[in-house]
């Protein structure tokens, strides 16, 4: 198979050190080549264990890898800046998705090199006195990748050349797909399962795998596998094969076996559960908290702890797994100008200035979240904590950091505006928004006020977007993923250099609706255990609030009752769906549920956004897209085709029907 080669053993530009029980975090050292000997040794096998690790660098955070992730579903959509790799991706009439344009290619190049990592890993560890914890890391990562790359591109090889599930030490150009109930009953239950025995519950160092994060991809394993076999569309599978499990056993075996791991290991979370609120969850500074159970990590200590540049003006990618995926859905918002005059004259001064904060960070303008995000998934504000911990939906003042001397500064009606005051307002309801007159262009008529066509409410000094006005130029932020540094002291620090904070990959929350899915298929539950039992214990915790990103301020409230008394008695597919978007809007995770619960077209397949023109506010369009069922696999990328010693009949067989 290409790109299986001993030097590429291991992904990253990274080989670790030893770690001990006693280490803090994972060490690593770089190093550019490997030899198969090398996986002999003890130092080599713990330098695979960190390099597993390592590796998620290059997949989460790595924005065109998200990008194919979010865009094309409800989430969001291309933006005004939004180049080819996000335009095919939003499978509407702008689109051209095919094995050479897929950005799915970034999994599929960085999965197989950790895989086979991770096979050498496991079959010499034992032999130079690793513990079965270890080797159990290793496990669990070869089932992690594998779990992704199914889920993906369908049924995948098991064999990288040296025979299934083996460590490969020579570059392969054949290679043979297995079949998806292969992938999972041959690599991804057995090394998720013994992983699960084997792993501790506590973490031997800060971010390392536990038995708690293997049952949860375990839980997530079954229940895909579990949708796959049940097939409610008639989505087609390739390599083709009928939907039966090797095993014997019926999709509602699996729902019920997904349910059973899923509420185990509520009920044996170790030092993991749920942060207090949902700010908690996200807030920059805690993001290595008790919820997290898997991360890519970053630190702004160190670029080589980082993998990234941690100053200076950076590009977006680089061969260092940087983070930076948060770019590519900030709107321009450093174009929001406030004048020097009372009459809205004078000089015109960059009032919201780019700046290393959470709010704000670099803008890219290359993906927006479409109208529906504002008026349906987010249709409630007030109560629910989720929408205020999700968006950056107030832009203020920052102008003295960039060096700016005035003191008071005139927006919105004229009014004057402090430095910290809000400049930009995105409006919760559309309800909010009457009596709102907007301009033709990106500015009223003899003003040097706004710069983004935003409207104006009599009295407000802010200016202000209703949800139904939102466009592919001017949106809320991505405030839970945002820039987060420590190193800006009264200045505007280094907005343009890689994110600096770990890259969330998987919460212990997901338990919950992980259980409240398989019991809305049927699965038999346990008392105090509904499908709207777990939901409910999500949405009582976004009813809690300490902190409000709108008021920027302390905000203490409890609406937990009302929240949950506002869930519907009868709980279906499309509302767990809904419950995932407010609970992991934007973490990548969007484009899977869609694609495991067959819903894509139907909860996708047209949206509602304004023009890419400051000042089009008011030119709402419905786009359609053109959701085919093949497009429910992603097209192996062209880089694998081209690379294996094949007849050009045997590359077509290879590749996914319709690409």
């Amino acid at each position: 198979m290409k790109h299986i080669q001993v030097k590429s053993l291991i992904v990253a530009a990274f080989v670790t050190l030893l770690v001990s029980g006693c280490n803090k975090i994972l060490e690593e050292q770089p190093r550019s080549s490997y030899e198969p000997g090398f996986f002999r040794t003890e130092r080599g096998v713990l330098g695979g264990i960190t390099s597993q690790y390592a590796h998620l660098r290059f997949i989460y955070g790595q924005p065109y890898y998200y990008n194919s992730l979010e865009t094309g579903t409800d989430e969001y959509t291309y933006a005004q800046s939004g180049d080819g790799n996000h335009r095919n991706m939003d499978y509407s009439s702008v689109s051209n998705l095919n094995p050479e344009s897929s950005r799915s290619d970034v999994l599929w190049g960085v999965a197989f090199s950790n895989i086979n990592t991770a096979s050498g890993i496991i079959e010499n560890a034992e032999q130079v006195g690793i513990s079965t914890a270890l080797i159990a890391e290793a496990r669990f990562f070869r089932a992690f990748d594998y779990f992704m790359l199914v889920q993906t591109f369908g049924g995948v090889p098991l064999d990288l050349g040296a025979g299934e599930l083996k460590f490969n030490t020579s570059a392969s150009r054949t290679s043979v797909r297995n079949t998806v109930p292969e992938v999972y009953t041959k690599a991804i239950f057995p090394d998720l399962l013994q992983a699960i025995n084997d792993l501790p519950l506590t973490p031997r160092v800060t971010g390392a795998a536990t038995k708690t994060v293997a049952r949860l991809y375990l839980a997530k394993a079954y229940l895909t596998y579990a949708w796959w076999l049940e097939n409610p569309n008639n989505i087609p599978t390739y390599p083709t094969t009928n939907r039966t499990d090797p095993d014997g056993h019926d999709a509602a075996w699996y729902f019920q076996q997904a349910y059973n791991v899923a509420t185990g290991a509520i009920d044996e979370p170790g030092p993991f559960g749920l942060e207090e609120t949902f700010y908690d969850v996200h807030v920059g500074g805690n993001d290595r908290n008790k919820e997290m159970l898997l991360y890519a990590d970053h630190t702004q200590q160190s670029e080589f702890y980082n993998g990234s540049p941690v100053t200076g003006f950076q590009s977006e990618v680089g061969n260092d797994g940087r983070n930076t995926a948060v770019w590519f859905v900030t709107s321009n918002y450093t174009v929001l100008s406030s004048a020097t005059n009372p009459d809205g004259t004078g000089s015109s001064v960059s009032s919201v200035q780019r700046e290393a904060a959470q709010a704000l960070g670099r803008p890219y303008i290359r993906m927006a979240p479409p109208i529906g995000v504002f008026t349906n998934t987010f249709s409630e504000k007030t109560l629910d904590s989720r929408y205020d911990g999700t968006f950056s939906t107030v832009y203020r003042g920052n102008w003295p950091k960039g060096g700016a001397s005035a003191t008071v500064l005139y927006n919105a009606n004229d009014l004057p505006v402090s430095p910290g005051d809000a400049i930009l307002s995105f409006l919760e309801y559309d309800a909010d928004a009457a009596g709102i007159t907007y301009p033709s262009g990106a500015r009223f008529p003899g003003k040097l006020a706004n710069g983004v066509g935003a409207g104006q409410l009599p009295g407000r000094a802010d200016f202000v977007i209703a949800p139904s006005a939102i466009s592919r130029i001017v949106y809320p932020g991505l405030w839970k993923i945002g820039t987060y540094r420590t190193d800006n002291g009264a200045g505007l620090g280094e907005p343009n250099a890689p994110l600096t904070r770990p890259f969330k990959i998987a919460k212990f929350s997901e338990f919950y609706l992980v259980a409240a899915e398989t019991a809305v298929k049927g699965a038999t539950t346990q008392a105090g255990r509904s499908a709207r039992d777990l939901v409910n214990v999500l949405r009582a915790r976004a009813g809690k609030w300490r902190f409000s990103n709108k008021l920027n301020a302390t905000y203490i409230a409890d609406n937990s009752a009302a929240v949950t008394a506002a869930t519907p008695a009868t709980i279906d597919i499309n509302y767990i769906l809904a419950e995932r978007s407010r609970e992991y809007f934007g973490e990548g995770l969007r484009w899977f549920d869609l694609v495991r619960t067959q819903k894509w077209n139907e909860i996708a397949g047209t949206y509602q956004i304004g023009g890419s023109s400051y000042g089009q506010n008011a030119n709402v369009e419905t786009v359609t897209r053109t959701i085919q069922p093949f497009h429910y696999l992603r097209p192996i990328p062209i880089g694998q085709i081209d690379g294996m010693e094949m007849t050009d009949a045997e590359k077509a067989d290879y590749q996914n029907p319709g690409y």
